[in-house]
């Protein structure tokens, strides 16, 4: 069994959850992850405290942090629950499991409409949870445990909305209206109710009309600067909004990152931006690219003149690297005879875990394995932070796309008729 992932991971990381909210596009760090993110039920246990945007030094225990333990040595973590409200409690964690994925799913994809009634019944699943979180706080409002329901209501209620329920949205919008209300509401945790409302508006909207979604969130974020002008954090928001304006306006995320880059944002979220404008000044030039595959080829993009080239960097750990793959062997099988090729920029730490990849799904474009075991120096060169990406060269050289992943087919099927 396996648990509903977390919306909001941690309160160090509160900013960095909603940056990957905002995205359209599911994506991975550059580095293999250490171990998984902890479950909803787990994370109950361990986080009860009210989520702060900018935490100060850990404080003492609380009187409630107190009960709580008291509570938990009554229930018992491995025995039988011993009153009424640790009864109802289990059940809640009970309900917070759902079935994995269907096991053939590991070998054979499923389709885009099966993956569809997975999600579907996935929130119809999250909306009943939701129900019995709420029933545990109205029934038990004074247990040590009620805070945790209200924030499981809460974060259920949002992967179902986000999955297109829309009672679920409904109860959630009311939710959040009955909290913002509350005069006893921290201005951390307004800013960052409103800020989860900015970017949930977002991921709803873009599915419809992406530009009209980015030109509302812009507009709703420079509100949230306006109100809350002591949050340095909200620049997070603003490079997450410049890298997804590359697919539509260039020149907006040039302006914004250049924003970004020239405000009082902490020196990191400065660099992200500079990150960004490198990328973009590389737009429209020629790009440089040679390396000698792990299969022996010799490439190099200067010798693929008329060709028009994808180059992927991914990683086989990556799960939506993984998910990309048969649409870009679909477009490879598709459009190769008409002089589009691949080349794959492997950020795995392992070369025979990426051989094993290449032979089992018998990938036929080259791939670049960087034998030294640090950094990858394409993805340091380029300014590479996350997988999948994948950019496209003209068949003049040029690079012309830093966002190639959606769409791909049409992006290139354009670039091979203007040659």
């Amino acid at each position: 069994m396996s648990h509903l992932q977390p919306h909001v991971i941690c309160r160090s990381s509160i900013f960095l959850a909603l940056v990957l909210a905002l995205g359209t596009l599911p994506g991975c760090e550059r580095r293999p992850p250490e171990q998984p993110p902890a479950g909803r039920a787990e994370r109950a246990e361990t986080q009860t405290e009210p989520v702060m945007l900018n935490p100060a030094e850990p404080s003492p225990p609380t009187a409630s942090d107190a009960a709580l333990f008291q509570s938990l040595l009554a229930g018992g973590a491995e025995g039988e629950p011993k009153t009424e409200a640790d009864k109802a409690w289990r059940d809640l964690q009970q309900a917070l499991e759902m079935p994995p994925p269907p096991a053939e799913w590991l070998t054979n994809r499923p389709s885009e409409k099966e993956q569809a009634a997975f999600e579907k019944r996935n929130a119809e699943h999250a909306a009943k949870a939701a129900e019995k979180a709420k029933d545990f706080y109205t029934r038990y409002p004074d247990h040590p445990r009620a805070d945790a329901a209200r924030k499981q209501e809460h974060e259920l209620l949002t992967d179902a909305a986000l999955s297109g329920h829309t009672n679920a949205l409904v109860r959630l919008q009311a939710l959040e209206a009955a909290l913002l209300k509350d005069p006893s509401l921290a201005e951390d945790d307004r800013l960052l109710l409103r800020v989860q409302q900015l970017t949930r508006a977002f991921s709803l909207n873009a599915r419809v009309n992406p530009t009209n979604a980015l030109g509302e969130f812009e507009k709703g974020l420079r509100s949230l600067q306006a109100e809350f002008p002591q949050q340095p954090g909200l620049f997070n928001l603003f490079v997450a909004a410049a890298n997804q304006w590359l697919d539509y306006d260039p020149q907006k995320s040039r302006a914004l990152a250049r924003e970004v880059a020239e405000s009082r944002a902490e020196e990191e979220v400065k660099e992200l931006a500079q990150s960004l404008l490198r990328k973009l000044d590389r737009l429209g030039k020629p790009f440089a690219l040679k390396f000698t595959a792990i299969d022996g080829r010799q490439v190099d993009l200067a010798q693929m003149a008329g060709k028009v080239v994808l180059v992927d960097f991914w990683a086989t750990w990556c799960a939506p690297c993984m998910d990309e793959l048969p649409k870009l062997k679909a477009a490879y099988e598709k459009l190769h005879p008409r002089g589009f090729e691949i080349v794959g920029i492997s950020l795995d730490e392992s070369k025979a875990a990426l051989q094993q990849v290449i032979d089992r799904e018998k990938i036929p474009w080259p791939q670049h394995f960087d034998e030294t075991n640090e950094e990858n120096k394409f993805a340091e060169e380029f300014d590479v932070s996350t997988t999948p990406t994948m950019w496209l060269v003209d068949a003049q050289g040029r690079l012309r796309d830093l966002n190639a992943r959606d769409n791909l087919a049409e992006k290139v099927e354009r670039l091979l008729g203007r040659k």
